[in-house]
């Protein structure tokens, strides 16, 4: 039987072979999140009494911790090149 769909034989389809994350990925992620909504009082307790106890730069690591479970990061890149081409100039004239 030919192939009568929409894509043809060796094309591919949208998306095809990008995953996202995993189930117990988003799952865990889904817990943590509902974990730091329900307790908000108690986490600002928490940030406020490791303030208290070891300084500002402390809470904000133990907060961007928590966030870091909560919050999607984004991708980094880092390129290093390093270019030993000079440029040339082709001037091209109309006849």
């Amino acid at each position: 039987m030919p192939n009568s769909g929409a894509f043809k034989k060796g094309q591919k389809k949208r998306r095809q072979g990008e995953r996202g994350p995993g189930k117990a990925t988003i799952a865990a992620k889904e817990a943590i999140t509902r974990l730091v909504d329900g307790n908000v009082g108690r986490v600002q307790q928490w940030l406020d009494e490791v303030y208290k106890q070891d300084g500002a730069k402390a809470a904000l690591n133990c907060f961007s911790d928590l966030l870091e479970y909560a919050v999607p990061k984004l991708a980094r890149t880092e390129i290093d090149a390093t270019l030993d081409h000079q440029l040339t100039v082709v001037e091209i004239k109309n006849f």
